[in-house]
């Protein structure tokens, strides 16, 4: 971490320590902007803006309850485009998506006397782009920022690894690169990153990361990695939350789905299938 990274930091964690005040400031975060979030209307977490796109993800979890190894291959599948290391312990781990329990994922819904096979299935798992993000409000240096598609991503460049935005994600879809993920063998090769793909940058210590919804994949008119790879069991879909005609509009129109946390107003652009 160079030397003015440094000094943001330190003058960052004075403020933060003087700040009286900014407990109240961080409960803001999720709560402050209710008004302005309710706007976006209710149903399936809000509708977003009124103009422009807003992408969004359907997850049938019983399609991945069906096929064990199906939410595996759509995270390497992630993980390999987007060169996410692998430092071989949990302490270090940075992830884009993940599987978790049904009781971790989905806290405020009752666990009491349900299904088997949703008790055991792994439910994918990954930053939620929500419509109103709170790690957005968060970021000093607005390395985390929504873009026009309704996307939340990160510039690396920008971020100071003050971690704010990992404080104020309530998903805990933000990973922390206590590692340099560029680091070298002896052959000069890199340690953590198999098979590195040139297209997608790698990171530096000190810099968070996280899901970006394959916005460089989007940008070339593909569908993101882990929606090609379920495609074959139907287990996703993506699309334009916005658009009435879209598919994923359409699924969410004749089916049942629930959202992460709903409660705290983020609305999450993400929502499964149970």
């Amino acid at each position: 971490m160079d030397n003015s990274r440094r000094k943001f930091l330190k003058i960052a964690g004075l403020s933060a320590i003087a700040g009286i005040a900014a407990p109240t400031a961080f409960n803001g975060l999720l709560k402050g902007e209710a008004q302005a979030s309710s706007a976006s209307g209710g149903g399936h977490g809000g509708t977003g803006a009124a103009s422009g796109k807003r992408y969004g993800f359907v997850i049938d979890v019983s399609k991945f309850a069906r096929d064990k190894g199906l939410a595996q291959r759509c995270i390497d599948a992630c993980h390999s485009i987007h060169n996410v290391p692998d430092y071989g312990n949990k302490k270090d781990e940075i992830k884009w998506i993940w599987t978790d329990g049904f009781e971790n994922v989905f806290p405020d819904h009752s666990h009491y006397k349900k299904n088997a096979d949703l008790h055991d299935a792994p439910i994918l798992t990954l930053c939620n782009h929500c419509d109103n993000p709170p790690c957005v409000r968060a970021c000093p240096t607005k390395a985390t920022f929504k873009n026009p598609d309704g996307l939340v991503l990160m510039d690396f460049h920008r971020c100071i690894g003050c971690r704010f935005c990992m404080a104020a994600c309530p998903y805990g879809a933000r990973s922390f690169n206590w590692r340099s993920p560029r680091e070298l063998d002896a052959a000069g090769n890199y340690k953590y990153i198999k098979n590195p793909k040139p297209e997608f940058p790698t990171r530096m210590r000190g810099v968070v990361e996280k899901c970006n919804m394959c916005a460089e994949r989007l940008a070339e008119g593909k569908i993101p990695a882990c929606v090609e790879e379920a495609r074959g069991a139907n287990a996703m879909v993506f699309g334009d939350l916005n658009d009435p005609r879209s598919r994923i509009s359409k699924v969410l129109a004749r089916k049942f789905t629930i959202q992460r946390k709903p409660a705290l107003g983020t609305h999450p652009s993400i929502f499964y299938i149970i």
